[in-house]
């Protein structure tokens, strides 16, 4: 008996219109996405992005910055100490961002901490600043000391618990000082305590954007120390709930640079294995990031 014979089945010819397999077997290639639907993923990816780096900017004024202040007073607290056993510890002006003083408020739970001269939002990044056309704490006169409420550590986030009759006490090269807490006072109500040697304390009026100041006045106890004068005057980045603008140039200039290393690591990542091109550049914008962080926080309220 004969075995039938199979007939390969006739090829149907392609609807017009249709696109042609790749020679091999290969799957066509997927048609390009509408302009529209592309756009709307550049956009979608643009928000992403932004929503990251505002987020990333949060993250930095409420964690790493008060790293990076603690860090600062640490290593400020040792060369203050050192300057204090040698006895050259300033008594009069100093450069901005050095230390001249130790403050400890214990109702508060602030100990330590290094007062820096200068009130700028640079100045107060480092810790509780010195106004530097006013005296030096312990000296006659009065003296004048900014702290931040919410970023950067925060020293004088506590300071409206304070209560009359609560102590501060503060160290500088001419010794060791007491104030007694004496008054209170705000932006719309200066102190008017007619003390001829006394402190000042200011810091925001708010743990978010602050808009006014809260003030605690204080009275030196027993005999002030000398004051040399001699005081430089203030700039207008040194006042309360100050902006610091001259950092805005800075920060463009940071910008410029993150953009540039992130545009550096996605062109490597053409020519290079793209893992190993975005972790040999990671470091590099990462430190950009943290300076134009830091930058565009000198521009928020001095206080805050």
């Amino acid at each position: 008996m004969t075995a039938p014979v199979l007939e390969k089945p006739a090829v149907q010819p392609a609807p017009a219109g249709a696109p042609r397999p790749a020679a091999g077997g290969a799957a066509p290639d997927r048609p390009a996405a509408p302009p529209a639907r592309r756009r709307f993923l550049q956009g979608a990816w643009a928000a992403c992005l932004a929503a990251a780096l505002v987020l990333g900017f949060v993250g930095y004024l409420f964690t790493l910055s008060h790293l990076q202040e603690k860090h600062y007073q640490s290593t400020a607290y040792k060369t203050f100490r050192d300057q204090l056993a040698r006895a050259v510890a300033p008594t009069g002006s100093a450069a901005d961002g050095d230390p001249v003083a130790l403050l400890d408020i214990p109702a508060i739970g602030l100990h330590q901490a290094v007062v820096v001269e200068g009130t700028t939002g640079r100045d107060l990044m480092r810790g509780p600043g010195h106004r530097r056309d006013t005296a030096l704490p312990g000296q006659s006169g009065v003296s004048v000391v900014f702290g931040r409420g919410a970023t950067f550590g925060a020293p004088f986030a506590e300071l409206s618990g304070l209560r009359v009759g609560d102590r501060i006490e503060a160290t500088t090269g001419q010794g060791k000082f007491t104030y007694t807490v004496t008054t209170y006072g705000d932006g719309d109500h200066p102190i008017g305590d007619p003390a001829r040697d006394r402190l000042v304390l200011v810091t925001g009026d708010s743990d978010w954007i602050p808009g006014s100041t809260v003030l605690i006045g204080a009275r030196l106890e027993g005999a002030p120390a000398q004051n040399p004068g001699g005081r430089p005057a203030t700039v207008p980045y040194d006042k309360a709930l100050a902006a610091d603008k001259g950092a805005l140039a800075t920060l463009q200039l940071w910008s410029l640079g993150l953009l540039g290393a992130v545009f550096g690591a996605l062109v490597l990542a053409r020519y290079w294995r793209r893992s190993a091109a975005y972790l040999s550049l990671a470091p590099v914008v990462g430190a950009l990031l943290w300076a134009v962080y830091e930058n565009a926080a000198a521009l928020l309220p001095n206080l805050y």
